[in-house]
Order: structure tokens, then C-alpha cells, then sequence
């Protein structure tokens, strides 16, 4: 049998076909436009993820034997307002993951109803990114549309929905919402009260690994597929690449470095950073995990490398850096405000510690090291709290990067364990369609079947030594400048 994972992501969706022992057949993608209306906003039309999903899965099955395709899953961008009316139809362009507007309803949330009541509803506090400060603001500006909903739902969601017509979410990514119990895995009471919704306007909470119902007779015809293949309720982006990359069960670590960058930790009992500055959210595996999760990661060096040094080649970029540790440039990577630790939308990305004989290589070698500086931060909070993992698997774009894997392997003292398939999200995606299936018993089997590790970057003492140096001098910088912000 066939299986396919759908990655709704920010830039594009990609789509993995795998068969029965997880050997993947084939993968496609399709890019669409995202848009910033106003500085600091995110958006992106739902009806754009549609058109191109469904093109993209006419490609992935083109040349398959169509009868063999038994389900399909999803990981998919997190904490998007995706809102219908009575007739179904969005009613305005989905605000996305990184969009900064909701920095007075954040606030809100934080101080008048309070961290503690938050901590208490959802296992969470409020950050900019989340749904329910959307929501809040959507009521506020813009009280037409808000009297209009009738649903509201997360991204890959409204795949679903279009695919099935089932109005479903799954616990990991629904755990995102600021909406959900995450201890108890149920919808809040009280934040639909605070938010001024009723809980008919949230779809119906899965776990990952269920089936939701089946494709659509519609659907299917136009795909060529059968009525009873089987859709699964898949992922948020993050949980679904843990899934991909085996990161599931008791204290197993990734770090993604997307778009967005997480260093994510799983666990099997329900636990709560009471610093706030990790988020306790349910997993794909039927379990819980602790996130830190920065916005801009592979995403800086995609503004460094096109944006401002006007190239595509980022190979060739990296290949004079060969001082590691020893670089007196900084880089800040918050480019789009920043999530954990930090919590301040209005933070900024900046470069310090420029001179006039630093080069083209030390800048780039800043932003490869200011976004691993980021992650260790969320990394020493959940040493804190006494999670002291000593590997991570990593996955997302920049993982391809060895110097990059390097970098992130010194910098948090961790072995870095290289995967043989690096799909991330997608992978995972198929991977919880075949154990809603019944292939897989579980996801953990799953995992331990599909995944595979084939190389490790271990930590260099005198290497580790020297960013130990450079980090503690880039954990003062914020603090001494966000003032400015």
C-alpha cells in the first residue's frame, strides 16, 4: 500500500508518497505567494493552499498505481486563523504563524487575565503567534468578520476539511491554539469565554494517528482515487517532523531549522516549563513535548544569502568560513520578532561587532551562528528544568548544510545524529497515515522501522570550549538592546 504526507508549509506544500516499509517513492512541491499587508503582518489565501495541494497530488500519484494509495496525513504550519463563514467560504486571508499585529492582545491575555489562569487553561502562556490573541484582534478590528464565523481552523485543517469534509483538528497542533487543555486534551472552556467564540466553531479534536473520514466522491474523482481512501488527521509542523525523524517516546530531541527553528523534546508525561518559556504541547504519538521555538531560522540565512548578498548559492557562501568559534560578529535572528525565550514581537534582527576588516564570510558565518545561539537559549531553559539530552536529531532545510550542523553541534554540546531520509514534516506525515491505516500498531514502531540515523557530528572539546565563549557574550546582547525594539 501507499501512503502520502502532506506538508502544508509557509512557502510551499510538499507532498511524499511512501510505500508499506517506509521507502519513499516520490516527492513534489508547490510554491505559492505570501503576503505582508502591513509591517510585521503574514498572510496567505487558504484557497492558494488548495489549488496547489491538489495539483501537487495529481503529480505525486501520476505515475502510481492508483488503487495502492490507502491514506493520507498532514503536518502543516501552525497557529493560523483559518476562519469560515455559514457558507463555508474564508472569510479573510489566513493570519499566519509569524504575524506580529496581536502585540496588545498578547499583552492582554498576559497581564489582565494573567500567565498563572493561562498556565492553568492550556499549559501555555500567551505569545504574539498563537490563534486566540488573533481571534482577539479580529474581534476588535474587524467585528463585521468576526460576526461572521462559523468555523475556525488551523491550516492543514482546512485541507482536510476540502479533501474530506470532516471539521477536524489534531491535539498537537490544536495545543498551539491557546484554546485547548492540553493536560487533558479538550478544548478550554474558559478561553472560549475569554475569546468570545463557542466551542461549535471548533472543529472536533483527534489524535494524530486517527482517521477522520475518506476523500470526498468529488475529490476523488478529480484525483483518480477511491471514495475510501483514508484520511488521517495528521500534525502540527513540528510534531509531525519529530514523528519523521523518530523523535517520539521518553526525552528523544530535534531540531528543525525551517522557516521557523524549534529544538523540540519529547516526553511521555505532561509536564509545564514554569518559566513559560518553552510551550507544553501535546505530541503526534499519543504523548506530550516541551518546544522552544525561534521565528526566523533557516529563514535568516535565506534573507542574508538572496536578499542582501543577492545569491541562490549558499554552498559557495560557506565555503570560506573556516574559523570556527573565533568570530567576532553577531548576529541577532529576529527578523520577524521572536517567540522563545523572548516573547517580544518587536523584536529585530541586527548585526554587532563589525569592524573594518570584517569580511563577506564572518557576517555569513554570524547568521549561521546567531540562529544555533538562538536555539541554545530555549535548549539552557530546558536545562533548567533539569532535560539534559546529550544527541538531538536534526531536519529542515539548513540541516542540509554540514557547516551549519557543525555549528549547532558545538555550540549546544550535543551529537548531532544525521538522518538517511531528511523529509521532516512530510515524512511524518506519511508515516502517522500508515499507522492510521493499521500498518504501523503505533507511531513509536513506526519510528523505529522507518527512521534510520546514518552519520553523527559530535561536539570538538576545544570547539565547544570556544562557543561556550561566544554564546555567553550573545545572551548579554538582547537584554542590554531591547530597549531599542
Amino acid at each position: 500500500m501507499l501512503y502520502i504526507g502532506v506538508d502544508l508549509g509557509t512557502s510551499a506544500v510538499k507532498l511524499l508518497m511512501m510505500d508499506a516499509s517506509g521507502d519513499i517513492k516520490k516527492v513534489v512541491s508547490r510554491e505559492y505567494p505570501l503576503f505582508f499587508p502591513q509591517p510585521g503582518w503574514s498572510e496567505q489565501y487558504p484557497e492558494d493552499w488548495f489549488t496547489q495541494a491538489m495539483d501537487g497530488l495529481k503529480e505525486l500519484t501520476a505515475e502510481c498505481d492508483r488503487s495502492q494509495v490507502a491514506g493520507i496525513s498532514f503536518g502543516g504550519q501552525m497557529h493560523g486563523l483559518v476562519a469560515l463563514d455559514a457558507d463555508d467560504q474564508v472569510i479573510r486571508p489566513a493570519i499566519l504563524w509569524n504575524d506580529g499585529r496581536t502585540g496588545e492582545e498578547t499583552e492582554f491575555l498576559n497581564t489582565v487575565i494573567g500567565k498563572d489562569k493561562l498556565s492553568a487553561y492550556t499549559a501555555n502562556i500567551a505569545f504574539a503567534g498563537f490563534t486566540a490573541p488573533k481571534i482577539l484582534w479580529m474581534r476588535k478590528h474587524e467585528p463585521e468578520n468576526f460576526a461572521k464565523i462559523v468555523k475556525i481552523m488551523l491550516p492543514k485543517d482546512y485541507l482536510a476539511y476540502r479533501l474530506s469534509g470532516t471539521f477536524c483538528t489534531d491535539v498537537s497542533d490544536a495545543s498551539g491554539m491557546l484554546l485547548m487543555d492540553v493536560k487533558h486534551r479538550c478544548w478550554s472552556k474558559e478561553m472560549l469565554d475569554i475569546c468570545g467564540i463557542t466551542g461549535e466553531m471548533l472543529p472536533k479534536l483527534y489524535e494524530s494517528y486517527e482517521v477522520v473520514g475518506t476523500l470526498k466522491k468529488e475529490i476523488a474523482e478529480e484525483l483518480g482515487l477511491s471514495e475510501n481512501v483514508k484520511i488521517i488527521a495528521g500534525a502540527g509542523d513540528n510534531a509531525a517532523a519529530a514523528v519523521g525523524t523518530g523523535t517520539v517516546g521518553e526525552g528523544k530531541c530535534n531540531i528543525s531549522l525551517g522557516t521557523s527553528g524549534t529544538i523540540f523534546i519529547s516526553s511521555e508525561h505532561f509536564g509545564v516549563d514554569e518559566y513559560n518559556a518553552l510551550h507544553s504541547f501535546a505530541h503526534a504519538d499519543g504523548h506530550y513535548h516541551l518546544m522552544g521555538c525561534m521565528l526566523s531560522a533557516a529563514s535568516c540565512n535565506k534573507w542574508w544569502n538572496e536578499e542582501i548578498l543577492k545569491t541562490k548559492d549558499y554552498s559557495a557562501e560557506q565555503t570560506g568560513i573556516t574559523k570556527l568559534g573565533e568570530n567576532h560578529v553577531y548576529f541577532l535572528p529576529y527578523l520577524m520578532g521572536e517567540r522563545s525565550p523572548h516573547n517580544n514581537p518587536d523584536a529585530r534582527a541586527m548585526f554587532i561587532g563589525m569592524s573594518m576588516d570584517t569580511t563577506r564570510e564572518e557576517m555569513t558565518q554570524a547568521v549561521l551562528e546567531g540562529v544555533a545561539f538562538g536555539l541554545r537559549d530555549s535548549l539552557e531553559v530546558a536545562r533548567s528544568l533539569g532535560i539534559s539530552p546529550e544527541r538531538t536529531k536534526i531536519c529542515g532545510g539548513g540541516a542540509k548544510s554540514p557547516l551549519w550542523r557543525q555549528i549547532i553541534a558545538n555550540v549546544m554540546n550535543l551529537k548531532v545524529d544525521v538522518l538517511e531520509n531528511e523529509e521532516g514534516p512530510a515524512l511524518g506525515g506519511a508515516m502517522l497515515a500508515a499507522v492510521g491505516c493499521g500498518e504501523y500498531p503505533d507511531v513509536e514502531t513506526a519510528a523505529a522501522k522507518i527512521v534510520k540515523v546514518v552519520d553523527t557530528v559530535t561536539p570538538e572539546l576545544e570547539l565547544t570550549r570556544k562557543y561556550e565563549e561566544r554564546y555567553q557574550y550573545f545572551r548579554r546582547i538582547y537584554p542590554i538592546v531591547k530597549e531599542l525594539f
